[in-house]
């Protein structure tokens, strides 16, 4: 592989990691939000965390196309 195929993976995958961070960031203050609003509680918290993370997630690949 050569030296600039292997940035551009670098790069690619810095990429990846950084939208992955920010759509854990983006669940985690809605899912704040909810707790604090009363609307999750320890039982629910991680159905609702995943479809909160589920819906930010795809909200973010149908707006990057």
């Amino acid at each position: 592989m050569s030296d600039s195929q292997h940035k551009n993976r670098d790069r690619s995958r810095d990429l990846e990691l950084r939208e992955e961070e920010m759509i854990l960031k983006v669940t985690k203050e809605i899912v704040v939000k909810f707790i604090e609003m009363g609307r999750v509680t320890p039982t629910s918290f991680e159905e609702v965390f995943e479809l909160v993370y589920r819906t930010v997630a795809s909200a973010k690949s149908r707006h990057s196309r």
